[in-house]
C-alpha cells in the first residue's frame, strides 16, 4: 500500500519546531538560497509571509526575522508604496554562491595528494578569520595553521580577500606528504569526523521514512515544498560543516555518501511540485516570480528534464 507523505511532513515540521531556540531566520535563509535565489533572488514581504506560513512560522516572526537578516547584510529591502520586497544583498549573494556549490556537490572521487595550507596571523582578528575559513571547509591543525585538500591557493586567496584579510596577514602555500596514512591522520586531526558521522546518521534516520513515502505517491505541491525546504535546511546545516574530503581520506563506508544519495533522490522527487506551489504563492513587486534559472537543474549532478512550472 502506498504511504501518504503528509504525516511524514508534519512529523519533520514538528521536529524542527521543537528546536530551541527556534531558528526562523535560518529557515528563511534556506528558503532564499534554495528556492528564491534561482528565481530572481527577490520576493515581497507578503508572499514571504505566505510561504513561511506553510512552514509554521507566524507573520510576526517572519517580519522580525527578515528585518534581522537585513541588519546582518543577508538581505536588502525596497518599497513601493505600502508594499516591500526583500532580495539578497551583494554580500548575501557571495555567501550563497559558495554555499550553493558545496550543498549540492558530492565529495570528490579523486585527489592529487596536494594540500593547501594557510598560516594565520597572531594579531587581533585571527579568531574571526579562522571561523570564516572553517565555515568554508578548512580544517584546523593548530591555532595558527589551517588546511584544505581541494581548494586551490588562488581560490583561498580570493576567499581571504572576501573575508577582509590583508594579503600581508596570511601565508598560503601548497604541500604534500606523499603518504596516505599521514594524509588520513591530517584529516582526523583537522576535522571532527566522528561528530559529523553522528549528525549524518540522525539525518538519515529522520528522512528515510519520507523518502519511502514518496514512492508512487502523487505529491501535494505544498507538502512537496515543505519537505524540500526541511530536507535542504537540515542537510545544509550538516553538509556545510563537511569539508567534502576526498573519499580516499574518509573512513570506509562513509555515511556522508548515503546521506548525500538520500538527499539527491528525495530532492529530485519533490522539486517540480514544490516549484509549482512556489509559483502560485510567491511574487515580486513586478509580479510573478521569473522561471527558475537553468543552472538549478545541475544540482545534485543533474535533475530530470524540466516539467511545466506555472
Amino acid at each position: 500500500m502506498t504511504q501518504r507523505i503528509e504525516p511524514h511532513v508534519r512529523r519533520l515540521l514538528a521536529r524542527f519546531h521543537r528546536e530551541r531556540p527556534l531558528r526562523a531566520g535560518s529557515l528563511l535563509i534556506t528558503v532564499f538560497g534554495d528556492a528564491i535565489a534561482p528565481r530572481g533572488a527577490a520576493a515581497t514581504l507578503g508572499s514571504l509571509i505566505r510561504v513561511a506560513a506553510a512552514l509554521g512560522l507566524t507573520e510576526r516572526l517572519v517580519r522580525t526575522s527578515v528585518a534581522r537578516l537585513a541588519q546582518d547584510d543577508w538581505l536588502v529591502t525596497r518599497r513601493d508604496g505600502r508594499l516591500s520586497e526583500y532580495r539578497l544583498s551583494p554580500s548575501g549573494e557571495r555567501r550563497f554562491s559558495d554555499a550553493t556549490r558545496r550543498i549540492y556537490a558530492a565529495s570528490p572521487e579523486h585527489w592529487d595528494g596536494q594540500w593547501t595550507l594557510l598560516l594565520l596571523p597572531s594579531a587581533d582578528g585571527r579568531d574571526r578569520l579562522r571561523d570564516e575559513l572553517r565555515w568554508l571547509g578548512f580544517g584546523q591543525l593548530n591555532p595558527g595553521l589551517l588546511a584544505h585538500p581541494t581548494r586551490s591557493c588562488e581560490d583561498t586567496r580570493d576567499q581571504l580577500l572576501a573575508a577582509g584579510a590583508r594579503p600581508s596577514q596570511t601565508v598560503v602555500l601548497e604541500s604534500r606528504t606523499g603518504d596516505l596514512a599521514a594524509d588520513r591522520a591530517i584529516a582526523r586531526q583537522g576535522w571532527d569526523l566522528a561528530d559529523l558521522e553522528k549528525r549524518y546518521a540522525r539525518f538519515v534516520r529522520a528522512f528515510e521514512p519520507a523518502q519511502a513515502a514518496t514512492l508512487g505517491d502523487r505529491l501535494d505541491p505544498e507538502s512537496a515544498f515543505v519537505l524540500r525546504t526541511l530536507l535542504i535546511h537540515e542537510f545544509r546545516r550538516i553538509h556545510l560543516r563537511d569539508p567534502l574530503l576526498p573519499l580516499t581520506l574518509l573512513p570506509d563506508g562513509w555515511i556522508g555518501e548515503s546521506a548525500y544519495a538520500l538527499t539527491r533522490d528525495l530532492y529530485t522527487r519533490v522539486f517540480d511540485p514544490a516549484e509549482r506551489w512556489l509559483s502560485d504563492t510567491a511574487a515580486t513587486l513586478a509580479g510573478s516570480l521569473p522561471p527558475p534559472h537553468p543552472g538549478v537543474r545541475r544540482r545534485f549532478g543533474g535533475l530530470p528534464a524540466e516539467q511545466s512550472v506555472s
